[in-house]
């Protein structure tokens, strides 16, 4: 009977065991989905982003990979490659286009509609994918071909309503979330990310080679998977606003070079910050017209800049320069434009600075050779720290000096060694030594 006992006891035991290691096991069971976001223009971070998350996925044996989309399109050659990576994925993708007032526009309809499972939350749309290029119209009929049988075959591939993704293409079709589902465009409609893995959860999706897996992502582990910060850098230069505000930062830094020529640094910003805004516009769909009125506009900065003084030419830029701000992108793409909360302080700045650079311009085109030659040799009191740069007056005029001899303080005296351009070189005078009164020698004693 001892011995039962102790058997007993040791069953016991085992039990107790095996009930605590229970939730260790179900811990280790629990599902990992892959959460990456499609935010702002598709371009080649973004589609190397997405790529590698879902090689990422694959490696770690995620249940899923989950995509949040908010776009307003972006590159065909960046949407190819998201959407071969999804088409060829074996591992499920859902897409969800979320939050609340997010969009799946053009590049982004494509996206959407490859993915296994296409969701949306209230207050979002999808559609518009007609193919826009720097014409700012229409494509080819050969590029709105092609990309009209591209979306037909995804439609066609996922069991989706392949008129209306034809339609999108060729009549910048667009719909909301709830009219998406009923047209058949999408899969389900829910609120948030948890509601969207409760919802599929048990539906059964086909994987490439055809495969089926059902989906088990109730209650899974999301783990996020950012763009590297090199890569998000570079992505959020391709923004409508950022564009804009890096155009006219290139040519006010090109027009600081022009008019003090031999600077070289002004120049060098400019090319870059244009170089920049260029590349912006070559992803981005830019509209002939807008960008016609802002290089326009550039070219009457130039003309008021030699021909200062009349003012028109300024009053005709900062004009072409808020119309070419308002219809440098095409408005069929939702989402992409130049608020005119940016392009009121730009036209602005833009009318201060040329305002200053033409009045500086001015003075110095109506100043003689000669009178500027004067300068040279006569005495000024520092207005403002020479260090080495400041400003000194000569007279009751205020001028912009630079020192030859390191700092020199506000109130010092300085010559002027020489004139360049609109700016003064000057070097500090020494102070006299002071001559001892007469008689006022030491006394001797004797």
């Amino acid at each position: 009977m001892r011995w039962l006992r102790r058997a007993g006891l040791l069953a016991l035991v085992g039990s107790a065991a095996l009930g605590l290691g229970a939730p260790e096991a179900s811990g280790q069971a629990t599902p990992l989905v892959i959460h990456l976001r499609l935010d702002g223009v598709v371009d080649p971070f973004m589609a190397n982003h997405v790529e590698s998350g879902i090689d990422a996925a694959l490696d770690r044996g995620a249940s899923a990979v989950l995509i949040t989309i908010d776009t307003p399109g972006g590159l065909d050659s960046s949407m190819r490659q998201i959407t071969r990576a999804i088409l060829n994925s074996r591992v499920p993708v859902l897409c969800f286009v979320s939050p609340e007032g997010s969009r799946a526009a053009s590049a982004g309809a494509f996206i959407l509609l490859s993915c296994h499972v296409a969701a949306m939350a209230p207050a979002t749309n999808v559609g518009a994918a007609h193919p826009v290029g720097v014409s700012g119209a229409i494509e080819s009929q050969k590029a709105t071909n092609d990309a009209a049988e591209y979306i037909v075959s995804i439609a066609q591939r996922r069991g989706r309503n392949q008129e209306w993704a034809e339609s999108a293409v060729r009549r910048s079709e667009s719909a909301s979330a709830q009219q998406a589902l009923e047209l058949g465009v999408i899969d389900l409609v829910a609120p948030d990310v948890p509601a969207l893995l409760e919802a599929v959860q048990g539906r059964t999706v086909q994987l490439v080679g055809g495969a089926s897996v059902t989906l088990e992502v109730a209650g899974a582990r999301i783990e996020d998977r950012d763009l590297a910060l090199i890569a998000r850098l570079l992505h959020r230069l391709l923004d409508p606003n950022v564009a804009f505000i890096l155009f006219y930062l290139g040519i006010i830094a090109l027009y600081f070079e022009l008019a003090n020529p031999g600077l070289g640094a002004p120049a060098i910003v400019g090319v870059v910050l244009l170089v920049a805004a260029f590349l912006a516009f070559g992803v981005l769909p830019v509209q002939l017209a807008g960008l016609i009125l802002l290089v326009a506009s550039a070219i009457f900065f130039v003309i008021e800049l030699f021909t200062p003084g009349v003012g028109v030419p300024l009053a005709g830029g900062i004009v072409t320069l808020i119309l070419g701000g308002m219809f440098l992108f095409d408005t069929s793409v939702p989402g992409v434009r130049v608020s005119p909360l940016v392009i009121a302080p730009v036209a602005l700045f833009t009318a201060a600075f040329f305002g200053l650079v033409v009045r500086a311009v001015v003075r110095a085109q109506r100043a003689p050779a000669s009178r500027l030659d004067d300068l040279v040799g006569q005495e000024a009191v520092v207005l403002r720290d020479l260090d080495p740069e400041g400003v000194v007056q000569i007279a009751s005029e205020e001028w912009s000096a630079v020192s030859e001899r390191g700092t020199v303080p506000k109130g010092e005296h300085v010559k002027v060694a020489a004139v360049e351009g609109l700016q003064l070189r000057v070097k500090p005078i020494r102070t006299r030594r002071r001559e001892p009164r007469p008689g006022a020698q030491e006394g001797k004693v004797t």
